[in-house]
């Protein structure tokens, strides 16, 4: 296995110059202002649209991930199909992406362990153009010195097979999990709000019941938070908002949200 995943969306979703993407995330970034007191979250939820409309919300949550960037060695991606539909869970069957801040090495040893599970297998159809993965890697790129990624598309999986990729690569402080997710989606901006508030709560909560009305990365989602109420985890808000408070207009709206999930220990 000896390829790379070239950048689909790079001048799209964000910019394509790698000195302009740069200042861009950097700006992004340190407009995101956490409280310093924070503790560095073991998972994370986060947006995955183009930057102009989510590059906040996504911020805000990286964000907190800055203060570990030599102790985190290994992220692992998982976030929704959109283009192509798969059964389980896919790898890219390839051993880096590409983004124009440069190559980023998959973690071969997570691989071989993921490909004994049996709803995980290799589409790389499905990580092609799919966007939902790619949009955080410069983030990652910006506030993690070095690290291997594993990056997985969930197509149609339970939330019991995404908590138990979750659970086998879960490792301890070396590893950060990202879930990948928008909110609700082409709402009234008023409706947005009260959908996504109601929505955010069910996420503290460590509900396992959404819906992928109210979060397109819903199966990720509730994935996540079964492994949370089986581990103990402590789920908090840290920024929800929309594209009709960044970029867009209030007539139709795509939600977005941060969410920081700590371990008891990071709690004391």
């Amino acid at each position: 296995m000896s390829s790379i995943r070239p950048a689909a969306i790079a001048g799209m979703f964000y910019p394509g110059k790698p000195d302009v993407l740069a200042r861009n995330v950097d700006a992004l970034l340190a407009a995101a202002t956490p409280a310093a007191t924070m503790a560095v979250p073991k998972a994370i939820i986060a947006p995955h649209a183009g930057y102009i409309y989510s590059g906040p919300i996504a911020a805000s949550i990286y964000a907190l991930i800055s203060p570990a960037r030599a102790r985190i060695k290994r992220v692992v991606l998982l976030g929704p199909t959109h283009r192509v539909a798969i059964h389980g869970i896919a790898l890219p069957g390839v051993n880096a992406f590409a983004t124009p801040l440069g190559n980023i090495a998959i973690d071969a040893g997570a691989v071989k362990q993921l490909m004994a599970l049996p709803y995980v297998g290799v589409s790389a159809e499905a990580h092609r153009q799919e966007h939902s993965l790619e949009v955080h890697l410069p983030f990652l790129q910006k506030v993690i010195n070095e690290f291997t990624l594993v990056p997985l598309a969930v197509g149609r999986a339970t939330a019991q097979q995404v908590a138990s990729v979750i659970d086998m690569l879960w490792g301890g402080e070396e590893t950060l999990i990202v879930i990948s997710s928008d909110m609700s989606h082409y709402l009234p901006y008023t409706e947005a709000q009260a959908t996504d508030n109601a929505t955010a709560e069910a996420i503290l909560a460590l509900r396992t019941d959404l819906h992928h009305d109210q979060a397109c990365g819903a199966t990720p989602v509730i994935g996540l938070n079964l492994l949370a109420q089986q581990r103990g985890l402590k789920a908090q808000l840290i920024d929800l908002r929309n594209s009709g408070d960044t970029a867009g207009d209030k007539a139709r709206v795509v939600g977005y949200g941060s969410f920081a999930y700590y371990e008891q220990s990071a709690l004391h």
